[in-house]
């Protein structure tokens, strides 16, 4: 039954396709469903009954959890008004990891505070079995002189060269704002950020699993990184969208062997256990005190075969080490 629908976006209701994936049949599962706040969603009204939308997220949720693999996770992204009642759900059903806090502000609604994130539920299928990687993101710098932001007191030289390990708080992706990058959809993620949640729970070839496709993202990001994926779509013009994206795209997204994600040319989500491999593509300074003077620039010698993809963008990859 699953191979009908991999490395597909099918078009359907989610909870009837759900219906027809085995049980632990997908390494990981990724919601981004309607917020019932009458967005414009072609094939969706958006404004449900309290009730009727709880229980129907309840459904889905539910069918999410039966088809991951006991190694798997289980990632619902939304505001946090609907992420609480999500958890309540959830808790009875698989082992609760983190509330990602996704730094992404929004304009000010009235007398409450400025929505200032979303969230994104994390949870384990079995939390003795899950699959995880930790992962780093770049040290935060000046635009114009690349020096970092934070005065470490002496310590730089000890920092990482790449960057910490992320928390549950991510403030370095942004939301897909400007016109030209969006899709004719209300509420298009930016595909690094789902790009690291994949690097984060998953390997080469796992599946990826998405019940609210909407134009792609997902499964765009899953393909960029050597994984397969399934997406459920109800509007049809949704999966047109998506499925001319996706034959564009190539499982690319990588330095040698090692996947990691990039944006605008720059990588910004690697495995922390990647990192001895990516080391060999990188010259740090031996004098401590000329580093903040030096450039470590990445090594194109010869001693690994690029893919034909990324030899563009390793050309171009460079980092400063403090």
């Amino acid at each position: 039954m699953l191979d009908q629908f991999l490395n597909q976006i099918t078009q359907g209701d989610c909870l009837e396709l759900l219906s027809h994936l085995p049980d632990n049949s997908v390494d990981i599962t990724f919601a981004d469903p309607p917020f019932n706040l009458k967005k414009k969603y072609n094939s969706n009204g958006d404004n449900l009954e309290l009730q009727t939308y709880l229980e129907w997220c309840q459904k889905w949720i539910a069918e999410m959890v039966r088809v991951t693999k006991p190694t798997g996770a289980i990632f619902l992204h939304n505001i946090p008004k609907w992420l609480t009642f999500y958890a309540g759900y959830l808790n009875q059903l698989a082992d609760f990891k983190h509330w990602i806090s996704w730094d992404a502000p929004t304009a000010p609604m009235g007398k409450t505070l400025q929505p200032s994130h979303y969230g994104i539920l994390f949870y384990a299928k079995n939390a003795k079995h899950l699959k995880f990687y930790e992962i780093r993101y770049p040290h935060k710098r000046c635009r114009k002189c690349s020096y970092l932001h934070k005065d470490y007191g002496g310590k730089k030289p000890l920092l990482h060269p790449f960057g910490p390990l992320v928390s549950d708080v991510w403030t370095d992706i942004h939301r897909v704002k400007h016109n030209k990058y969006r899709d004719e959809h209300p509420c298009q993620l930016p595909i690094h950020l789902l790009e690291r949640l994949i690097l984060m729970s998953t390997d080469e070839h796992d599946i990826v699993l998405d019940p609210f496709s909407g134009t792609g993202t997902t499964a765009i990001a899953a393909k960029r990184l050597g994984r397969q994926y399934i997406g459920f779509e109800l509007d049809e013009s949704y999966v047109a969208i998506a499925q001319g994206k996706l034959a564009q795209e190539q499982a690319n997204s990588r330095i040698g062997n090692v996947w990691v994600s990039f944006f605008l040319d720059e990588v910004i989500s690697v495995r922390d256990q990647d990192w001895p491999q990516l080391a060999q593509f990188y010259t740090i300074p031996e004098n401590v005190e000329t580093i903040d003077k030096t450039k470590a620039v990445l090594r194109t010698s010869g001693k690994v075969n690029f893919s034909a993809e990324s030899e563009a963008v390793i050309n171009q990859f460079a980092f400063e080490l403090i």
